[in-house]
C-alpha cells in the first residue's frame, strides 16, 4: 500500500514538471530546410537514361521535419519515395530518412551543410541495388532558391550513380 501511495505521489509531483517542459523549437537550420517548401519538377539521369518526376516538400511536425514526396518514373516503371529531413541539434548534424517503392529498407543518412558552397553533404549505409549493404553519399547543391542539383554516390564510386535536377514550379 505504501508503494502505491509513493507512486501516486510521485506521479502528482512530476506531472506539472512534465507539462512545463517544452519540446524543441525550429532553429536556423530548420529555416534553411523550410526554404525548400513547394512543388518541384525533377529530371533524373541514370545510366544514360533520363526520367521525369515531381517532388513536393512541406515542413511538418511542429516545423522540425521537412517531408518530401517524390513521384515519377524510373526505368519505365512507376516510382514513389518519401523523405524526412531535419537538423538534430544534439548531433549537430542534418539527418535524413528515405524510403521508396524499390526497397522495403529505409536509408538513414546524416551530414553537414556548407554555407559558402550552399551544399548539403550526407552519408550513410543501406542496401544497394544488388542487395548487400553499401555506402551512400548524397550531395545537394543549392544553385539558387529555385534550382537544386542532387547527386547520389553508391559504394566507393567517384562519379555519381545518378543525378536529379530539381526546378521549382512557379
Amino acid at each position: 500500500m505504501k508503494l502505491l501511495q509513493s507512486v501516486c505521489l510521485l506521479a502528482l509531483v512530476m506531472t506539472p514538471a512534465a507539462r512545463a517542459q517544452e519540446g524543441p523549437k525550429p532553429g536556423p537550420e530548420h529555416e534553411m530546410l523550410k526554404k525548400l517548401e513547394g512543388n518541384w519538377d525533377a529530371t533524373m539521369k541514370f545510366g544514360g537514361a533520363e526520367s521525369k518526376g515531381t517532388m513536393a516538400y512541406k515542413m511538418e511536425v511542429g516545423g522540425l521535419w521537412l517531408v518530401g514526396t517524390f513521384n515519377g518514373d524510373f526505368a519505365g516503371s512507376k516510382f514513389a519515395g518519401k523523405g524526412l529531413d531535419t537538423y538534430d541539434a544534439g548531433k549537430k548534424k542534418f539527418v535524413s530518412i528515405w524510403v521508396d517503392s524499390m526497397s522495403a529498407s529505409a536509408l538513414n543518412m546524416e551530414g553537414t551543410y556548407d554555407k559558402d558552397k550552399k551544399t548539403l553533404t550526407m552519408t550513410g549505409q543501406g542496401l544497394g541495388m544488388d542487395g548487400p549493404a553499401t555506402k551512400f553519399k548524397s550531395v545537394s547543391e543549392m544553385k539558387d532558391d529555385d534550382n537544386i542539383l542532387f547527386s547520389m554516390y553508391m559504394g566507393d564510386t567517384k562519379e555519381p550513380s545518378f543525378t536529379i535536377t530539381y526546378k521549382r514550379k512557379k
